[in-house]
């Protein structure tokens, strides 16, 4: 009886139900929402009072409004917890509207009815509003997902090289919410085989030092794209170090999103150049990247440069490329390199002698001397 006689007080109570929420969920009138709150709070009252008179159309479901409201919400970006506190308004409306109905039309000859069905009325509403947040969240994933997918769509198309494309660019720069121009470095940390994360944070990292960036997981890599702004590259390159535990490697600095494609071959090249876990920058390993960047003469160079040094026993051959690391590393000087080694320096020139008798290659030959470098270098790569 008494949800009868509320269906024709639905538009009152949707009036009172929208003023009350507007004065405590002001996000609605920022959003401009406020018709459209005030059709939603009309909808679910009705649905909530036909379900109470036991007068829901046949074939519709009892929670479908409440399942259109969280689904439509979650689109509006009206966080979840505004709209359940909204919801539990409307469920407090319609409960102090029947106690009125009932003290006001009927003398209250209804009250005692109501208190034992206080427990029907407030599962219904729990049910409602579990509908809504199920619905919610369903959508909220969705969007979520569609987002990202959009996101990686950009980033792949800026990858192969459509940033030339002014308007590609600019829907870029909004889909990152990443400035279209200025200073930016690529940073491409392949996926390792153990499954383990290559990079730790770095996203938060690099915010607590005020540097935007945006991240994405691809198949074979993680990809950054870390837009500098007024600070020295220096700044992100510091912070990404302790982050790495896998190969990272990172380009040179980059003129805007524009340029990512060339970033992230530059990055990627870098990363090649490792052979365990730590940050390489490709300006401070063009040597390196040169040589992986360049497969059918990596093997080459190593033959050519180390010739029959690569024929010795493994733990003579060893020695014998930790010695002439060292002395390539202090200009050929054995003093130098001795104490570097721990060793005599009458070791070293012994050791250096036979060297130079198993590469053909002198030290102080300025010549030589870079092709050894290159093959000490391609060595310890594993060519």
């Amino acid at each position: 009886m008494l949800g009868a006689v509320l269906l024709d007080e639905v538009d009152g109570l949707a009036d009172r139900l929208t003023v009350m929420v507007l004065q405590r969920e002001p996000v609605y009138a920022e959003l401009d929402m406020m018709e459209e709150l005030r059709g939603a709070c009309r909808v679910n009252l009705e649905r909530g009072v036909q379900v109470l008179a036991e007068q829901v159309p046949g074939g519709v479901d009892p929670e479908d409004t409440s399942r259109q409201t969280g689904r439509r919400r979650a689109r509006q970006g009206v966080p979840l917890e505004v709209v359940l506190r909204a919801y539990r308004l409307g469920g407090r409306v319609m409960w102090e509207a029947l106690l009125g109905a009932s003290r006001g039309r009927f003398s209250g000859r209804y009250d005692e009815v109501l208190l034992d069905a206080a427990s029907y009325f407030w599962r219904v509403n729990d049910s409602s509003s579990s509908a809504l947040v199920e619905a919610y969240r369903l959508e909220e994933l969705r969007l979520r997902s569609h987002d990202l997918s959009r996101r990686h769509a950009v980033l792949d198309g800026l990858i192969e090289g459509r940033g030339s494309d002014p308007a590609f660019l600019r829907d870029a720069a909004t889909v990152l919410a990443l400035p279209e121009r200025g200073p930016v470095l690529c940073v491409v940390a392949p996926v390792e085989p153990s499954g383990e994360d290559p990079l730790r944070s770095p996203r938060e990292t690099l915010s607590a030092h005020g540097i935007v960036s945006s991240w994405f997981l691809r198949p074979r890599d993680e990809v950054g794209v870390v837009a500098l702004g007024a600070r020295p590259h220096e700044v992100a390159l510091d912070a990404l170090r302790p982050c790495a535990e896998g190969r990272v490697g990172v380009s040179p600095v980059v003129d805007g999103l524009g340029a990512i494609d060339a970033g992230y071959r530059m990055a990627h090249t870098a990363a090649r150049t490792l052979s365990g876990p730590g940050l390489a920058v490709l300006d401070e390993r063009l040597p390196e990247a040169l040589l992986v960047d360049s497969p059918e003469l990596l093997s080459r160079v190593v033959q050519t440069a180390l010739g029959r040094l690569l024929e010795l026993p493994v733990d003579d051959r060893d020695m014998l490329l930790e010695t002439l690391q060292e002395l390539l590393a202090h200009g050929g000087s054995p003093t130098h390199a001795a104490a570097a080694l721990f060793c005599h320096r009458n070791t070293v020139i012994y050791r250096m002698r036979r060297i130079q008798a198993a590469t053909g290659r002198s030290i102080g030959d300025p010549r030589d001397r870079l092709l050894l470098t290159l093959g000490v270098m391609a060595a310890r790569m594993g060519a």
